[in-house]
């Protein structure tokens, strides 16, 4: 089993009480309760301060393009259905740039675990709004304010139907364990929004205006009722539900694939004549 110090990677070069300290805190100590070694996992990461997540972590890393985390994660899954494969992303990488993957991937299943870091503006580039900006807060492009509605991950996931759509805060380092751990041990795709101050650009969504708005979903909830898990969805504002909103055990993608259901594909043995390839190949110079 390994201890903590087996996961640490280079030194963090995040602000000063980011949230994003406590998500790569509670992630690693997540990984030892769940006895998942470094070299058993991979993380895909596109741009932001999030895309740093894999490089502050010792496991297996692609950083990709920004809002193309998705994809990489479904290659990776598909080669090796064997290793867990993680994807973070910021809100604006993953719903802005992103959000067509995002759809795509729901709608597939594929068994991949999607944190979404949301800060609610755009950290790394200095604080412009994203999809998940607060309609009618003023950042700094933006000198009449957020025109558009403010997007909501968790109607979308659950309108989706995706598999396991959660949401927990940065600020709230217990349930923040639990949902990603319940995230990770989910059969098939995970979207878990994770609420996180931006200490530098964003002064509305602050620690204090989360704690003063987000509550845990009761133990009466179920989570496999989709229309009362739209109607939890649609909560935003005063009081914010936090947990897992939807969930529906479903197929994953890769079962649907004969070639890789039963072995991953890096297991298998190369049954290809490789000298008929190379004279395929070679038709085409």
């Amino acid at each position: 089993m390994a201890s903590l110090e087996e996961y640490e990677g280079q030194t963090p070069a995040w602000c000063p009480g980011c949230g994003n300290f406590s998500i790569l805190k509670t992630f690693k100590e997540t990984l030892v309760e769940l006895s998942i070694e470094p070299h058993q996992f991979t993380i895909v990461s596109g741009i932001g301060q999030s895309g740093k997540f894999p490089h502050y972590l010792k496991c297996n890393t692609f950083n990709g393009l920004h809002g193309r985390t998705l994809p990489v994660a479904t290659g990776l899954k598909l080669v090796n259905s064997g290793q867990v494969v993680i994807a973070v992303a910021g809100d604006g990488d993953c719903y802005g740039e992103g959000g067509n993957h995002l759809i795509h991937a729901m709608r597939r299943n594929i068994n991949v675990k999607l944190f979404v870091h949301d800060n609610q503006v755009y950290g790394l580039t200095k604080g412009q709004a994203s999809p998940t900006t607060l309609e009618g807060t003023h950042p700094k492009n933006l000198p009449f304010g957020v025109l558009s509605e403010t997007f909501n991950p968790m109607a979308l996931a659950v309108a989706m139907d995706c598999s396991f759509a959660a949401r927990t805060f940065s600020g709230d380092l217990q349930h923040l364990k639990e949902t990603i751990k319940a995230a990770i041990l989910h059969k098939g795709f995970s979207l878990v929004d994770i609420l996180q101050p931006c200490v530098s650009y964003n002064k509305v969504n602050t620690y204090e205006w989360y704690s003063q708005r987000v509550y845990h979903i009761g133990p009466d909830y179920n989570p496999e009722n989709r229309m009362g898990a739209f109607q939890q969805a649609l909560e935003w504002g005063d009081q914010i539900p936090m947990g897992i909103i939807y969930r529906h055990h479903r197929r994953t993608f890769e079962e649907g694939v004969p070639l890789i259901s039963q072995k991953p594909l890096v297991r298998q043995e190369q049954s290809a004549d490789m000298a008929k390839l190379d004279e395929a190949i070679r038709e085409f110079y």
